[in-house]
């Protein structure tokens, strides 16, 4: 078993209550020499020490046993390749080396980062007619990308309600959605009625709780309905789950949280359609092959791409994805991520990525290697998605999606094996975003970086407008 080691929370609670070592060592009734030991990870923590902390300072054992290191490592890696800081980055001994000596710095820098991360995002958003107050708002779709992170996108409270749900009524993927149209009539009292799109017209469910109905729009395929009946059984049968994970959420507009309640029950959904243990399995034997997979749990490819990102379970992890929707302008409609691959949340996302050329071949899939500024590497797929049409006006509501994971994890993807990953042609130099992107001579750039200037010179045409 490893070792526990909780140096950073020891040091944290003994801080907070305004101790020396020496002081926490008579309370604990050890030396001040274990707890010097305890608190730089030389030693681990044994049950006992466990029972006494958590007797002597009214804590709950498992806050102290939680470890949010590999998160936060992860992040810090990322953002010390910003172009922002220039110069060499740190390296991954010296992140850890933070994480462990000055957790608190470490969470203020990570604050401090984030807040100018979105003064630069809502800067590129606010338009000359819009007022200065706008800047001032929060973006509810930052805290859920931000939230979803912070768990690894993995909830496991959700994973263990969906899958006593489909143990308690077993069915097959055919059967999902008369056995959640029944439990909703029988638990519930809730009828499922499909109606006609004229009578619907732009909404494609909604839930009748006064009358003990639940609408569904004749546009909605079949996966999808099945999708809805789940999103709605698991915020009628399980919201003290989403209550409890989003009680403590910093989020600062009840909006915002009832936004992150949504995405909590759309994991849930999905998690109920596609049960963790059987798409895990389904996944590492047909080598990630997301039609396949689809197929098998009677799910659309855009909802198995969305699973894929959850598998992030302890003892039986799958590879990390990160996910992203975009619209044919470029704006980013959905995001999940589970790597250290830093996503786009607005318009703009880099032309060179072929998420954006998929457009061109709706419904085939598009394998891309590609290399970000600061040298990390991932592979990544491509395809479109279709939106439900109501009318002849709605027609053509496409959508790109992508899935991608670091390149060390892609000789286990079957899109992949393919190709030859020792060939450095194979590579397409990408950036997140042309205002941050530092890269020069770019021949797809659309915008002056904001973040460092460029080479200009009279004498000389470049590849674009704002550099020569």
């Amino acid at each position: 078993m490893p070792k526990t080691l909780i140096g950073p929370q020891l040091r944290q609670l003994r801080r907070e209550r305004n101790q020396t070592q020496a002081e926490m060592a008579k309370v604990l009734g050890i030396s001040t020499a274990y707890v010097n030991l305890l608190e730089n990870n030389q030693r681990s923590l044994s049950v006992k020490m466990l029972m006494a902390l958590s007797s002597a300072y009214g804590v709950d054992w498992r806050d102290l046993m939680k470890d949010d290191s590999s998160n936060r490592l992860a992040s810090l890696r990322t953002i010390t390749h910003d172009p922002v800081f220039g110069g060499e980055s740190p390296d991954i001994q010296e992140l850890r080396a933070a994480i462990d000596h000055a957790p608190k710095l470490v969470e203020q820098f990570l604050s401090l980062y984030r807040s100018h991360r979105a003064a630069i995002e809502k800067m590129m958003q606010v338009g000359s007619e819009r007022m200065p107050n706008d800047l001032l708002r929060s973006s509810p779709e930052s805290f859920i990308h931000d939230f979803f992170r912070d768990h690894s996108n993995y909830f496991h409270d959700l994973e263990k309600a969906a899958e006593g749900l489909r143990d308690a009524e077993p069915c097959d993927p055919d059967d999902v959605y008369y056995m959640l149209k029944t439990r909703l009539m029988k638990r519930h009292g809730t009828k499922v009625e499909i109606r006609p799109t004229s009578e619907m017209h732009d909404t494609l469910r909604y839930h009748d709780e006064t009358q003990g109905a639940l609408l569904l729009s004749e546009a909605l395929d079949h996966q999808n309905r099945a999708f809805q009946l789940a999103h709605v059984l698991c915020l009628v049968e399980f919201s003290d789950i989403l209550i409890r994970l989003t009680e403590n959420a910093s989020v600062a507009s009840e909006r915002g949280k009832t936004r992150c309640q949504v995405e909590l029950a759309n994991y849930f959904a999905a998690a109920y359609l596609m049960p963790y243990k059987a798409f895990y399995k389904a996944a590492e034997e047909t080598k990630y092959d997301v039609d396949m997979i689809a197929s098998m749990f009677g799910v659309s490819f855009e909802q198995a791409c969305h699973r894929l990102t959850t598998l992030q379970r302890r003892g039986c992890q799958g590879v990390p994805f990160f996910f992203l929707r975009v619209d044919k302008a470029g704006n980013v409609t959905k995001r999940f991520n589970s790597t250290p691959f830093t996503l786009a949340d607005h318009g703009g996302a880099c032309p060179v990525w072929n998420i954006h050329t998929s457009f061109r071949t709706p419904g085939i899939i598009i394998p891309q290697f590609v290399e970000l500024p600061d040298g990390d590497r991932y592979f990544t797929i491509s395809r479109t998605t279709e939106r439900p049409a109501f009318s002849s006006t709605t027609q053509d509501r496409r959508l790109a999606l992508a899935l991608g994971c670091e390149l060390k994890h892609a000789h286990k993807i079957g899109y992949a094996q393919s190709f030859n990953l020792q060939n450095e042609q194979l590579f397409s130099p990408i950036g997140i975003n042309c205002h941050l992107c530092p890269r020069q001579a770019c021949s797809q750039r659309a915008h002056q970086p904001m973040l460092i200037d460029l080479p200009i010179d009279t004498r000389r045409r470049g590849n674009t407008r704002y550099e020569s």
